[in-house]
């Protein structure tokens, strides 16, 4: 019989979008480290999350339902965002096309959204946790948020532009100099991948509107 969609375990890790030795400042150790481990190791997870929760039944204590459902919540986000991150690196970092008139429209100038969005970076560094830049469907503004323990993201949002702002990321690399990371980051960036999302969160948008 085969298993439900929703516990189907069957995930598997997207093969990285560029060649892992090919990015400017961040080692070929480092993102094969980040991809195998830490994002194979969520997805991993993830499928055996959904494999106790097809067990699930009426006898099955409340706590240990709620301890499930946290972990697939943490797995799944943790998968969708490593997803996001590496989909928008492997790049030129040169930004442009529809996201900098946007940026510009909602922030006063792409320069002053960066310097927020690398500010929130920076608050995380030495702990734990994403900077995303989300598009909210209801409203169609740009949102810079942080995301601690892969489950805290704005609600009604798709994901822009994804940063990860845990330790593994580029601890092998930088150490404790987050804000050096964070330079690599900019400078690899894909905006080609950022404006596709644009387009198609602006559509999603449209069509959210409508029916409501």
């Amino acid at each position: 019989m085969t298993a439900p969609t929703a516990f189907a375990a069957n995930h598997a890790p997207l093969p990285l979008p560029f060649a892992a030795g090919s990015l400017n400042g961040l080692s070929e150790r480092l993102i094969v480290s980040h991809h195998e481990n830490n994002y194979g190791g969520a997805v991993r997870n993830l499928n055996g999350v959904e494999k106790e929760l097809a067990r699930l039944n009426k006898d099955t204590p409340p706590f240990m339902v709620a301890g499930l459902r946290e972990r697939e919540l943490t797995f799944r986000n943790s998968k969708t965002l490593h997803e996001h991150y590496f989909g928008n690196l492997g790049g030129d970092g040169k930004r442009s096309g529809g996201i900098e008139s946007v940026l510009s429209q909602t922030y006063g100038s792409s320069a002053s959204w960066e310097e927020h969005f690398r500010l929130t970076g920076l608050g995380l560094g030495g702990g734990s946790g994403w900077v995303i830049l989300g598009y909210e469907l209801d409203t169609g503004a740009l949102r810079t948020c942080s995301s601690g323990n892969h489950t805290q993201v704005l609600a009604a949002s798709v994901p822009l532009l994804v940063m990860d702002m845990y330790e593994h990321a580029y601890q092998m690399d930088f150490g404790a100099a987050a804000a050096r990371y964070i330079d690599a980051f900019f400078a690899n960036l894909k905006w080609d991948e950022v404006n596709r999302r644009l387009q198609s969160a602006q559509r999603a948008s449209k069509a959210w509107k409508s029916a409501t």
